[in-house]
């Protein structure tokens, strides 16, 4: 059977929650779309506001605080806010990857050359120990035991080798402060657990990003063996083709959206996983309409008008006042305009209560900067 793009789209935004928001819990919203990326503290909520009925910033605070949730360096090795099963399931098939970059001859212009990776993990572990500690004593740690090294490199080179994730203060609601970093295990209290088969992460990814490629499933995770994981699922998942003939890969059970439900506008974060999971993103942003990546580093975030990505916005505080602003792709219809000023509005009302917001619509292809 050949899946149309639109299908394709209408089916990940109803598996995204993008449809229609849900009233699934923080934790169980997590555990179904593996994880928020979250590498910065404010997308995780953009991206529960935009998904979840009457969201409540603290609840991820208390969970952070809690420890019924952690953001943990994951998929494409970057942070995601993740429930605790998902970090220790996730964290044994990302971290050999992760442990590879420090000692590549590109990293940090060969900051590491020379050095034996095991005894500097084993110097990282020792720092590190059993409590949390700051970035800034762990360069002094590392300036001490590597005295002609770099120690920012150093650290960074223990942050990929041990598994290791955020803790709060970091990640709470309006808490953008600088990393504080803990193993794993005497965080959460429980070892990590190396079973989880890497078939059935694939198939939570198809039940959230699917039907897709096995390239989209490794654009997703950075993970290679898709085809032999995959083909260990048998029955359990069906195949399409796309329009240019792909094999797309399904959860046998999931359904497949209606192409013709109407798709509302939504304000994503930056690097949202909606927008990053596939090889092929022709689902959600259509040809030469996708921003750099290098555009989201400077915290420009996707807007989705009729399911697709259409749009980019960025709040700017100054003071008292705070403005959203966005540059369309293309002129959109009144009725557009209108249901993407209504959405920016209360995001909006969201992130700023405090200040006097307004929200500017430029012209498309704008500048979004002031």
């Amino acid at each position: 059977m050949k899946l149309s793009t639109r299908v394709l789209n209408r089916t990940l935004l109803a598996r995204q929650h993008l449809l229609e928001r849900t009233d699934l819990g923080i934790h169980d919203l997590c555990d179904h779309l593996i994880g928020l990326q979250a590498q910065d503290m404010l997308p995780p909520f953009v991206a529960l506001w935009s998904r979840t009925v009457d969201f409540d910033p603290a609840s991820v605070s208390k969970a952070l605080d809690d420890r019924s949730l952690v953001r943990i360096t994951l998929m494409r090795g970057t942070i995601h806010l993740v429930t605790p099963p998902d970090a220790v399931r996730i964290a044994p098939h990302i971290q050999p990857e992760l442990e590879k970059i420090p000692f590549r001859k590109g990293f940090n212009f060969g900051a590491l050359v020379g050095l034996d990776p095991e005894e500097v993990r084993a110097q990282g572990e020792s720092v590190l120990g059993d409590e949390p500690m700051p970035a800034a004593t762990l360069r002094e740690h590392a300036a001490a035991r590597y005295p002609d090294r770099d120690p920012g490199a150093v650290v960074q080179a223990w942050l990929y080798q041990l598994p290791v994730l955020q803790t709060p203060p970091r990640g709470r609601w309006g808490d953008s402060s600088r990393p504080i970093w803990s193993r794993v295990e005497p965080w959460l209290g429980k070892p990590l657990d190396p079973g989880y088969p890497l078939a059935e992460l694939l198939l939570r990814y198809l039940r959230a990003f699917g039907p897709a490629t096995t390239m989209d499933m490794q654009t997703w995770s950075k993970l290679t063996g898709m085809k032999a994981a995959v083909a260990q699922l048998g029955d359990r998942v069906r195949t399409y083709t796309d329009e240019r003939g792909r094999t797309l890969y399904d959860a046998a059970d999931a359904t497949l959206a209606d192409p013709d439900l109407p798709a509302p506008v939504r304000l994503l974060g930056w690097y949202d996983n909606a927008i990053l999971s596939h090889q092929d993103r022709s689902r959600i942003v259509p040809d030469g309409n996708a921003p750099p990546l290098r555009a989201f580093a400077n915290q420009v975030s996707p807007i989705l008008v009729d399911g697709y990505l259409t749009g980019v916005y960025k709040v700017f505080t100054k003071g008292a006042t705070a403005a959203l602003r966005i540059s369309p792709h293309a002129a959109w219809t009144r009725a557009e305009r209108a249901a993407v000023e209504a959405e920016a509005v209360a995001l909006l009302d969201f992130l700023e209560p405090d200040r006097t917001r307004t929200v500017d619509i430029l012209e498309p292809g704008a500048d979004l900067r002031p």
